[in-house]
């Protein structure tokens, strides 16, 4: 009769990880929950503030164009008659109608959102005021949807620190943007999840996403509780 052959260490972790292999694949990826985090360009995760879905009308307080100082805004994007703006993460739409009203009729606002519901306040309220030059796309967590080299500047109003995938985000922008087009960020500093996002975090994934740092002016939006308003370019493309 044959007697077992007794197993070394060696053996008994080899079988142990093997089991514990093919429990993994068994198991699968984990998955995140929607808006919990953020890949980043070296493809970690961070915190994501949940994308707001309340009220729409508190976005309209009064001062806040003062607060703000809105058209120096418009003014450093290069935001004028004729110009094709997009607004992503539009929310009530208060910077849309101001943008729209900006470019004249001759020019054109794309209002950028992922809430249908934003999209449809934005709808009546364009109609309200008259502004035919204002167009809603429902955008992706990862791609604001626009046509292609269809817009002159960009602005981010308080809503990258809810973006999901903002590298892949403002990746596939750079197909939308003309030449010399200029990309805001207007945010405060966070931890992700707190409403805020830090400076140095979206100058990183910014960079990642392929755009260099044209400008920052942080005094014009501090007095509305924000600290920082980052221009963008596009990296000019190496040969």
């Amino acid at each position: 009769m044959l007697l077992p052959m007794k197993r070394g260490p060696a053996a008994i972790w080899r079988k142990t990880a093997a089991c514990l292999l093919w429990l993994a694949l068994l198991a699968g990826p984990a998955t995140l929950a929607p808006g919990q985090s953020a890949t980043t360009g070296t493809g970690q995760q961070r915190k994501t503030s949940t994308p707001y879905t309340g009220d729409l009308t508190i976005f309209d307080y009064p001062e806040r164009e003062q607060k703000l100082h809105i058209n120096q805004v418009m003014d450093l994007l290069g935001i004028g008659p004729g110009k094709a703006v997009a607004d992503i993460g539009a929310g009530s739409g208060w910077f849309t109608v101001r943008a729209a009203k900006r470019v004249t009729p001759a020019g054109q606002v794309y209002a950028v959102e992922i809430n249908p519901e934003a999209i449809d306040y934005i709808k009546q309220r364009a109609k309200k005021e008259g502004l035919s030059n204002i167009t809603t796309l429902l955008g992706k967590a990862d791609d604001p949807t626009l046509p292609p080299a269809s817009v002159d500047a960009v602005l981010l109003l308080k809503t990258y620190h809810e973006v999901a995938q903002p590298v892949e985000l403002m990746r596939n922008l750079r197909g939308a943007l003309r030449s010399g087009a200029r990309v805001g960020v207007i945010d405060r500093n966070g931890n992700g999840e707190n409403h805020g996002v830090a400076k140095d975090v979206v100058l990183s994934e910014m960079s990642s996403a392929g755009y260099q740092l044209l400008e920052e002016r942080d005094n014009l939006v501090k007095d509305d509780k924000m600290d920082y308003f980052l221009i963008f370019e596009q990296k000019p493309l190496v040969h």
